[in-house]
């Protein structure tokens, strides 16, 4: 009898669900939130900034779990919420009731980069947010297409340089603009962006050819390229992935020096949340993301669990406003 293949996506969904299924019954094992000062007296809602099947997506599933876990088994809602690099789902949260019933699970693309990369966007990522909890970071791949004729980052970037502004890279979040636009500049290349409202879309595209090349997340992409629809050609950080052993840095692979871009998530309550609903938030997070167990669920869909207390969280999102401001800059990006 013949199987059909399940696709990668449905495959990566069934992984979630179990994953989704141990956290939840590792969290009630552990009992119910540390601080139990502030409890909510309603379910919780998880906004994300960007579509379904999206790292921050999947990374907002998990933690939907730990929460619910962390609190007895309160439901807790994953809203989609994505447009405008973000800027739909984070404006919605800060103008949210600050009761901690109300949570943004998002990346640098709403809280560092943006700022750089749009003249007009309707919240304050320092003054308009309550940070809670830091999650952890991601790397990026540079990708191509199955039937892609280039097989290494140098092969590409040679027929970029080659081909002055006929040849294409996507990007479905800001991490996507900024690691396309560097690699383009410091090679000397002069290849054309193509936005999308969010990664799957993109990736969509560079598999079908009509986009030369993307830089995705491992979150997000890696079910492609084990399924052999996408091809890792680099990484975006300067250290090799555990996740993809045979996939070398960008400038290992190409000879630009210090390329090294990294993603990473948070989650923020709105502006005035009261403190014991974001210290409670904290460590119902924490209490279970630092786990073994929860390390290694993560670790399997490409973060590397970083945590932290909302102070920690607030003092970082600083320095990465101007981080991404500076990267942006020397990327020769301006703000649409």
């Amino acid at each position: 009898m013949h199987h059909q293949r399940r696709p990668p996506a449905l495959r990566r969904r069934e992984w979630l669900a179990g994953s989704l299924v141990a956290l939840a019954a590792h969290g009630r094992a552990r009992g119910a939130s540390p601080d139990e000062r502030w409890r909510p007296s309603r379910p919780i809602t998880l906004v994300v900034p960007f579509a379904g099947g999206s790292a921050t997506d999947a990374v907002a599933r998990l933690l939907a779990q730990i929460i619910t876990a962390s609190f007895n088994g309160l439901p807790v809602v994953v809203d989609n919420r994505a447009g405008a690099n973000g800027v739909i789902g984070a404006g919605l949260v800060a103008r949210a009731e600050p009761d901690g019933h109300t949570l943004l699970v998002t990346t640098n693309t709403t809280h560092s980069a943006n700022p750089a990369l749009l003249r007009h966007i309707d919240y304050d990522p320092v003054a308009d947010f309550a940070p809670v909890a830091r999650v952890g970071d991601v790397p990026f791949m540079l990708t191509v297409g199955r039937n892609s004729p280039y097989q290494s980052a140098r092969a590409l970037l040679d027929a970029a340089r080659a081909r002055p502004g006929r040849m294409s890279y996507a990007s479905g979040n800001s991490t996507g603009i900024v690691a396309g636009a560097t690699m383009a500049r410091r090679a000397g290349a002069e290849m054309l962006h193509v936005p999308y409202r969010s990664t799957p879309p993109a990736m969509t595209d560079v598999i079908a050819g009509r986009v030369d090349c993307m830089f995705v997340d491992i979150a997000a992409g890696i079910g492609n390229v084990r399924g052999g629809q996408l091809r890792a050609l680099a990484l975006s950080t300067a250290s090799p992935s555990p996740l993809l052993p045979d996939v070398p840095p960008l400038a290992e692979a190409t000879g630009l020096p210090g390329f090294d871009l990294i993603s990473w998530s948070g989650v923020f309550a709105p502006a005035r949340t009261p403190a014991p609903a974001i210290a409670a938030l904290n460590a119902a997070i924490r209490h279970s993301i630092e786990t073994p167990e929860a390390r290694a669920r993560f670790a399997e869909i490409g973060y590397a669990v970083l945590s932290g207390t909302p102070d920690e969280l607030g003092h970082f999102v600083r320095r990465q406003i101007e981080v991404w401001r500076e990267l942006v800059e020397a990327a020769g990006i301006e703000k649409e």
